[in-house]
């Protein structure tokens, strides 16, 4: 297993041993927040004013460039003023990204602030926060139509091509964990019209740009009646309406998603104009969003997350795929 205690262990000593380039002695609590495909760490009394949460990069996937460019564009939405989300935090000579050397791989290490905060529960008012989510995103996408990006700004493009086509980050969707033959035609069919219907919509400025591509529930933070953004690692150019379909990430089989999008609608529509048509392409991000996560269930299986998911996952996207045929039929 990728992620067994002893390899928790090499990730940690690792880190310690990096943990003086921000003025941290190497002896400072750590704690294991999560593990996916990143190590996220949380660092207390570190002597630097603050709690710190330290990430540890999956290797061979995200450039230094990439990584500067999520960094910079944290550093525009919180100048702007409207997000709420970590301060990166630099090392000591000033730079953000630090190199940490694993069993033969290179590492990148980030550091933030913490922010105090939980995640939304699905017990919670989910409706009154995807209110608030809505608008946020609306802020999002209005900055990022506006910012002029620094030189050198690189981020991971999220196209059909590279979610479901020919050259997938995540992996074929076709080697969804139990897809059976029929599973699979319906899945093809899906794609299909998905790759139509995505065609259709464009890519124009208007609708295709920088967006965070993953603020689902694991990614926001509550703090009374504040909402804080967290973990940018996706953050790439994709559809605006994108966003949505991330934001419901596991939970698109939920009967309650209709109210989640009513409210995001309507939050997003105090910030910014999201037309009818515009609302009603939103279920084409769904399905893509839920195809693309059976991929990364499927060629990520060594996870917790995906482990969690596993055969009734795909299942789950078969079913989903056929009522979004048929409600195109």
């Amino acid at each position: 297993m990728l992620y067994d205690g002893d390899f928790l262990t090499g990730i940690e000593n690792g880190l310690r041993q990096a943990l003086p380039l921000w003025d941290v002695a190497p002896g400072t609590q750590l704690q294991l927040l999560t593990i996916s495909e990143n190590a996220t760490f949380k660092a207390s009394q570190t002597g630097t004013g603050g709690d710190l949460v330290f990430r540890v990069h999956r290797p061979d996937y995200h450039t230094r460039a990439e990584i500067e460019s999520e960094l910079a564009w944290i550093e525009a939405l919180r100048a702007a003023g409207d997000i709420r989300t970590p301060r990166p935090i630099p090392l000591r000579d000033g730079s953000h990204i630090a190199d940490l050397n694993h069993d033969g791989s290179i590492r990148h290490v980030v550091a933030f602030e913490f922010l105090p905060g939980r995640e939304p529960a699905e017990s919670d008012d989910l409706a009154g926060w995807f209110h608030k989510l809505g608008a946020i995103h609306a802020g999002l996408h209005t900055q990022a139509r506006a910012w002029a990006r620094p030189a050198g700004f690189t981020r991971k493009i999220w196209a059909y091509h590279t979610t479901l086509g020919a050259t997938p980050l995540w992996g074929d969707w076709r080697a969804g964990l139990g897809l059976t033959k029929d599973g699979r035609a319906i899945l093809e069919r899906t794609a299909q019209v998905l790759e139509r219907e995505l065609a259709a919509i464009g890519t124009s400025d208007d609708t295709f740009g920088l967006i965070h591509a993953d603020l689902r529930l694991a990614n926001l933070l509550v703090d009374g009646d504040a909402l804080a953004l967290i973990d940018f690692d996706d953050c790439g150019f994709s559809w605006f309406l994108y966003d949505f379909a991330a934001a419901i990430s596991f939970l698109e089989h939920e009967p309650y998603v209709p109210a989640l999008m009513e409210a995001w609608i309507a939050g997003y529509r105090t910030r910014a104009p999201l037309s009818q048509a515009q609302a009603e392409q939103l279920p084409v991000f769904i399905m893509l969003r839920r195809m693309l996560l059976t991929a990364w269930v499927a060629s990520h299986a060594e996870t917790p997350t995906a482990q969690s998911m596993g055969v009734p996952y795909t299942q789950g996207t078969v079913a989903l795929a056929q009522a979004f045929l048929a409600a195109r039929a």
